[in-house]
């Protein structure tokens, strides 16, 4: 009960900020991500990929200068990833759904360069072996289909009037499936109202 009420207050102290606007789009780059399946005894059940992966989607911005709060999702997906125990095939996917808290620099709306932090949470549906299973576990009985975790993810980085270049640490569980993923990298973020103000004559920065 304390920790909803601290949420509907500190909700309700951001909204009485003089709110700012923004939309935009979020795009990242996995350094490294990893997703456990859940457990059928059939073939391991994890898989990673530490090249080639990219993310890209929607986000909405609300706040100010100090702090903002922020609704984003992204199509992550790893060309790459595969298991190293047991090859079942290529291919990592990935769909975030996160609200986040952003602090400081990573506000987005301030238009002084500055450090920031962000945290926040959702929920992830993530899939392996996405271009297709290998015929020996095919034949097994493998499947592979998308599984969901609960996600918790913080970061830290540098903003400047609507952009921001930041690292990322993603983590997600799923208690009664035992599954759970790991997405560690950079992310990038563009609100495009702020961003147009740098080169408006209008603005000054």
């Amino acid at each position: 009960m304390n920790k909803i009420i601290f949420f509907l207050a500190f909700s309700i102290n951001l909204t009485s900020l003089s709110a700012q606007f923004g939309y935009g789009f979020t795009a990242s780059n996995d350094l490294y991500h990893r997703y456990v399946n859940p457990p059928d005894g059939k073939a391991a059940q994890a898989s990673g990929s530490a090249i080639l992966n990219i993310g890209l989607g929607p986000k909405i911005w609300i706040g100010g200068k100090k702090v903002s709060f922020s609704a984003e999702t992204q199509a992550v997906i790893g060309f790459l990833g595969l298991s190293t125990q047991d090859y079942k095939g290529l291919g990592t996917v990935a769909f975030p759904f996160i609200g986040k808290f952003n602090f400081k620099g990573l506000s987005t709306f301030d238009r002084e360069g500055k450090f920031g932090w962000s945290i926040g949470g959702g929920i992830q549906y993530n899939k392996t072996e996405l271009f297709g299973l290998t015929d020996e576990f095919a034949s097994k009985g493998v499947e592979r289909k998308f599984f969901p975790t609960y996600i918790i993810q913080a970061g830290y980085g540098f903003g400047l009037s609507g952009f921001t270049a930041h690292g990322i640490v993603r983590y997600g569980f799923n208690n009664e499936t035992k599954a759970n993923s790991l997405n560690i990298g950079l992310q990038y973020d563009f609100n495009v109202p702020m961003l147009k103000k740098i080169t408006s004559p209008e603005s000054e920065l």
